[in-house]
């Protein structure tokens, strides 16, 4: 990652950012106990009391830490770019990201909070409730797993498989354009083993090392990845657009993402199996 020259004190704020998300996690899982009620937003993406309920938690503790940076919620009301294009750091947050999953109960939900500085993310904690799970980085001090109140392990993408590559896909969105990729791929690649998971835990398992490659050909938000892409980062991967081009956030008025790999290694050119003119297209999830 390109130097960004931080006067942050990024380890404290590590250490705040993970209690933060496990308090949001605790708020989260209060209500994933009980009958909920599931709300339609504009979007038609599904909202619930939890996600309001993280919101609040991160957003109040957030806006607690000095030096006083904006925070950009999923949850909060919409900001325009003219204002957004001025800040130089900001919070990105996805209070409950993977409510499809939350609503499903299938357990694969997470908090995410980066921390962006000239667009690109330079700290970044995911929190899985379900299993009390916190994966967390910074610029410069590495990635980390942490279950429950375990010591911290320091995690890295893997480097040459020990088997076949194991790709990741969406457990709620699947794609006509990631079969072409991999029916394209295969030529190259071999075997291969294609798992699907809810929410940032895709970023996650690339980073730990766990999985290869994660082809995104659908919609999401800036809010959707910069946490987990932190996480990445730190671990030694990659997270480009369908050129092979670093993500970067906060650069125009849509906060959609382009479609996007987070990898390992580039043990191949993922690149080349791309679909015709599907690196264009950009969704939401």
């Amino acid at each position: 990652m390109t130097n960004t020259n931080t006067t942050f004190p990024l380890q404290s704020w590590l250490d705040e950012t993970c209690l933060i998300a496990r308090a949001a996690g605790d708020a989260i899982m209060a209500v994933y106990v009980k009958d909920f009620s599931v709300y339609e937003k504009s979007d038609s993406s599904p909202l619930t009391e939890a996600d309001l309920a993280a919101h609040e938690v991160i957003v109040t503790r957030l806006e607690n830490l000095k030096p006083a940076l904006p925070i950009l919620s999923e949850e909060s009301a919409e900001i325009p770019f003219e204002e957004r294009s001025r800040w130089q750091s900001y919070w990105l947050v996805d209070p409950l990201d993977g409510t499809r999953e939350f609503v499903k109960r299938n357990s694969e939900f997470t908090v995410n909070i980066a921390l962006i500085h000239h667009g690109r993310p330079i700290l970044g904690v995911v929190y899985v409730p379900v299993q009390n799970r916190t994966y967390f980085a910074a610029q410069g001090l590495g990635a980390y797993r942490q279950d429950a109140d375990e010591p911290p392990v320091a995690i890295h993408v893997r480097t040459v498989p020990d088997g076949p590559l194991k790709i990741l896909g969406s457990r709620s969105h699947s794609s006509q354009l990631l079969d072409d990729y991999l029916a394209k791929a295969v030529a190259d690649i071999g075997e291969y083993e294609l798992v699907t998971k809810g929410s940032s835990l895709k970023f996650c398992l690339v980073a730990e090392g766990a999985a290869d490659l994660y082809p995104r050909f659908g919609l999401t938000s800036e809010w959707d990845t910069a946490a987990a892409h932190a996480i990445v980062l730190e671990a030694g991967g990659e997270v480009t657009d369908m050129n092979l081009n670093e993500l970067i956030y906060n650069q125009k008025e849509s906060l959609l993402n382009p479609f996007f790999f987070a990898f390992g290694q580039r043990h191949y050119d993922w690149s080349a199996y791309v679909p015709e003119g599907s690196g264009e297209l950009k969704s939401k999830s």
